[in-house]
């Protein structure tokens, strides 16, 4: 398959169509259960029941957020390292930081 990262644009992802097309799964499901959401509270539908979705959709989306985070560790940064370009860990811790939030 193909590479994550162009090694000569770093700011360009180059993800193979197999991983790109599993994210656009995974992101249109989580659009279809954020449009349920809004469905339930226009229904006025028990608030527990919608506290449930929408922690679905926080997993969802935090299984998204691991899955390129990996994909990112693995060709991106390592390329980077590898070309010399240590500075990309500041980026890297950076990256880190917001994901703790």
């Amino acid at each position: 398959m193909g590479k994550h990262c162009c090694k000569h644009d770093p700011r360009s992802a180059h993800h193979s169509e197999a991983f790109k097309a599993d994210l656009l799964n995974r992101l249109k499901r989580i659009e279809g259960q954020v449009r349920g959401i809004q469905n339930m509270i226009a229904g006025d539908i028990y608030c527990d029941d919608v506290l449930t979705q929408v922690s679905a959709v926080r997993n969802a989306l935090a299984s998204v957020s691991q899955k390129l985070f990996e994909a990112h560790m693995k060709s991106c940064i390592t390329e980077q390292i590898q070309s010399g370009q240590t500075e990309v860990m500041d980026e890297l811790l950076e990256t880190i930081r917001r994901m703790l939030k």
